[in-house]
């Protein structure tokens, strides 16, 4: 792989996260097969790409929103993906706040470990950058939630991040495996799951449903297993709606519906 050049200013904001930032614990990495992956993962806000950022191998690359990457384009995308939830009488502020990070978000997404995601024509070089990456040996990480409610743990998946393995396997033959991952910031773990191969005798759509029916299950079956614990949720929701990981303290509302 080509080595990275890194702006020593995200060197600086890299290490001063890792210093701030809860110390989380991976469990699972045996259910990794020794080959590329995709690790599907809970977005849990800020904290999926900050704890797979910092936790996961070096050799992992994580899709990130494109327009993240581009100061003209954070201050829309950051207000309406972030903030736009919040109380009306508070927009102006988080409008505000959505020009001040720009110049920081370019920075660090563009130093992280990140391939930029596009839902225009430039979603070619998405597939082509993560093709690459995976031919060279490298894995992928993917946070495919949406803004409707699967069940009280995770979002819905949006599944156009499973043709991935289609092209993988018509440019090299080898079936990927997608590998669940959940991550809760308020047990300060990392947990890692049994992976789905991907299986090329199925239909596209077919195909599509089948993993990501099974990686939302698994994910929401770790989260379970787990002690109870609030889920930090897919959206920037105000923390006391924050729904429990035991189902039977949760209402039917906070289960699903989107």
């Amino acid at each position: 792989m080509v080595e990275r050049k890194i702006s020593p200013l995200y060197r600086v904001i890299r290490w001063l996260v890792r210093v701030i930032y809860p110390r989380i614990t991976v469990k699972g990495m045996e259910n990794v097969p020794d080959e590329p992956v995709v690790f599907v993962s809970n977005h849990a806000q800020m904290n999926g790409p900050i704890a797979c950022e910092l936790y996961l191998p070096e050799t992992c690359k994580t899709w990130c929103a494109g327009q993240m990457m581009n100061l003209r384009e954070v201050p829309a995308y950051a207000f309406q993906d972030f903030w736009s939830q919040k109380p009306a009488y508070t927009h102006w502020f988080y409008r505000l706040a959505s020009y001040v990070i720009a110049p920081l978000s370019v920075v660090v997404f563009n130093n992280a470990r990140t391939i930029g995601v596009y839902h225009d024509g430039r979603i070619a070089s998405t597939y082509r950058e993560t093709l690459r990456h995976l031919k060279e040996g490298g894995s992928v990480v993917i946070f495919p939630e949406h803004d409707c409610k699967h069940n009280h743990i995770v979002y819905d998946f949006q599944e156009g991040f499973v043709d991935v393995a289609t092209m993988h396997y018509r440019r090299t033959g080898q079936a990927l495996c997608f590998v669940p991952v959940y991550i809760t910031p308020r047990l300060k773990t990392m947990e890692i799951g049994a992976p789905i191969r991907y299986c090329p005798e199925n239909a596209a759509a077919e195909e599509r449903k089948r993993v990501c029916t099974y990686l939302m299950q698994a994910i929401t079956d770790i989260a379970q297993r787990m002690p109870r614990h609030t889920v930090v949720p897919y959206r920037n929701i105000p923390r006391r709606e924050y729904p429990s990981n035991i189902a039977d303290e949760v209402t039917e509302s906070e289960k699903t519906g989107c």
